[in-house]
């Protein structure tokens, strides 16, 4: 499991640099917003030597129907990066079509067949929404599913995604609720957006405990400052581990019960589902050191 995705411009030097140390469970190097189409020569250039042999860097290229999307995969795939950030897909057709053109490109350079793995941004064209079960057995590569309030609000012309008080307009949340649906129908990660008023500590806190508490499983984030808070958040506590461990070990004293007494709550098969897997995320992050 991903906490922390950071967007890093890949035509800035500075940034490269600095990207390395902020504690990010991956990089998401941009070829895409970011970049002026100009620098995007250049750019390809520094992504592919900043990937060598370095593990959790993924590349946002442009859109697969863009004329800089081969370009993007052509300068940076001979550098094996862990995966593709797709923006901008009408359907999960999109996704298919990059993971063909990884297959080929992976062959190219030898590298480890199927390895790329990819996340698409599943909602940052309108129509989009409506072909989200698409993504459903589509594609092995399929790692996760993410979505973006700033390309949909631009595409249908809308002033604003938020109303006064910072929540999502009811479209945006809509969005956000059909992404995370997706993602558990196609059994992939559901990965929240940016927040992207990045001083904001304490609503960036609020945002990702919410987060994590509606089923998600990480946050993209575009700031260094974002990454401490956003991994604290998706990080399992001491008590829900011991909870979860004490579920775990009651449905193991009692293998033929469908439902146990704990605490004066009865506790059922879903509730043991979802304690493994908490359980499972906290193996994961004590296997990062973090």
């Amino acid at each position: 499991m991903i906490r922390s995705f950071l967007f890093v411009p890949a035509d800035s030097e500075r940034k490269l640099a600095k990207a390395g140390d902020c504690g990010a469970d991956a990089l998401i190097l941009d070829l895409e917003d970011s970049v002026r189409a100009e620098a995007r020569p250049d750019a390809r250039r520094m992504a592919s030597e900043y990937l060598r042999g370095k593990e959790n860097v993924w590349v946002r290229i442009n859109p697969i129907d863009s004329d800089d999307a081969i370009a993007d995969l052509e300068g940076v795939m001979p550098s094996a990066p862990a995966g593709i950030v797709l923006p901008k897909p009408r359907s999960a057709a999109a996704v298919v079509e990059l993971a063909v053109r990884l297959t080929e490109l992976e062959g190219r350079h030898q590298i480890e067949p199927g390895r790329t793995q990819i996340v698409s941004l599943c909602t940052e064209r309108p129509e989009a929404l409506f072909t989200l079960n698409s993504y459903v057995a589509s594609t092995e590569r399929l790692a996760g599913l993410s979505w973006g309030a700033e390309d949909l609000s631009a595409a249908l012309g809308a002033a604003a995604n938020r109303d006064n008080d910072g929540n999502w307009l009811p479209t945006y949340e809509m969005a956000r609720s059909m992404c995370l649906l997706a993602a558990s129908a196609a059994q992939v990660a559901a990965i929240d957006t940016v927040f992207t008023e990045f001083r904001n500590t304490e609503g960036l806190q609020h945002y990702a405990m919410k987060a994590r508490r509606d089923g998600f499983s990480g946050m993209l984030a575009i700031h260094p400052v974002q990454i401490d808070i956003i991994n604290a958040a998706f990080t399992p506590t001491q008590a829900e581990l011991e909870h979860a461990e004490r579920i775990v070990e009651l449905f193991a004293a009692n293998p033929g019960a469908g439902t146990i007494g704990m605490d004066g709550k009865m506790i059922d098969r879903p509730h043991l589902v979802q304690a493994k897997r908490l359980l499972a995320v906290a193996r994961q992050v004590e296997s990062r050191g973090q």
